[in-house]
């Protein structure tokens, strides 16, 4: 059984192509949360997941477009967040909102005989709290399943806490360790890591058509290009 682990599409689908076109013999589709805002392609990312998914969860993007509430993320993204999600909920239709809000902030899963936990930010349902690697022992101390998937930080990971895993796919559309496409793969039991290129002047071409502001399109395309958001 071979299992596809996604997360923070973000509206990119070249990135999401890039992945498809080196997974394709995948058996199932897993998804973390945050399909939506910042990218150019929400529909089409929506389309795929409506399709393919098998099993995901909501992230907090996802749930603010949903049910028109704040997404809570960083304040360094959230003017980039606003503007791109109020144009993304022209794009979509009922059926697509309806979708994000058919998603639930946890749900457990077996595959191939292993207890498996999928989360967008943290094992308790928690849709804001950044969790970095150095705070996954604390977080997993409860958990009673062998694996835990987490998105959210946009930064990939995958750590031993005691008896449980913890795995961070990174995110596919929005990197923030690099402008790759990043995601896992569920194995004969194995987890690997893996990030790779895409064509990103595709994405970076359709924001810029967008009618989000300008600012926000710089800001994104700095990210988009693997840089941190600030100079230092």
């Amino acid at each position: 059984m071979k299992t596809l682990i996604l997360s923070d599409i973000h509206g990119n689908l070249p990135a999401l192509e890039a992945i498809l076109d080196c997974e394709r013999n995948y058996d199932q589709c897993v998804f973390l949360g945050d399909v939506v805002d910042y990218g150019p392609f929400p529909k089409e990312c929506i389309a795929f997941l409506r399709k393919n998914m098998s099993y995901g969860v909501i992230g907090n993007h996802d749930n603010a477009l949903a049910y028109d509430v704040d997404c809570g993320c960083r304040g360094d993204f959230k003017e980039f967040s606003e503007e791109t999600r109020a144009w993304h909920k022209t794009l979509l239709d009922k059926e697509e909102i309806e979708f994000l809000r058919s998603l639930q902030p946890l749900r457990r899963i077996e595959v191939d005989g292993l207890s498996i936990l999928l989360a967008h930010a943290t094992p308790n349902g928690d849709l804001f709290q950044y969790l970095q690697e150095s705070d996954i022992d604390k977080a997993i101390e409860n958990v009673t399943e062998q694996i835990v998937f987490l998105g959210h930080t946009h930064i990939q990971f995958k750590k031993r806490a005691g008896d449980v895993w913890a795995v961070n796919p990174g995110s596919v559309g929005l990197a923030r360790d690099g402008g790759k496409a990043c995601y896992a793969v569920l194995e004969n039991r194995e987890i690997t890591l893996h990030r790779i290129p895409y064509n990103v002047e595709e994405t970076i071409k359709a924001l810029w058509d967008s009618p989000v502001s300008k600012m926000s399109k710089e800001g994104l395309t700095r990210v988009l290009n693997g840089f941190s958001l600030h100079t230092a």
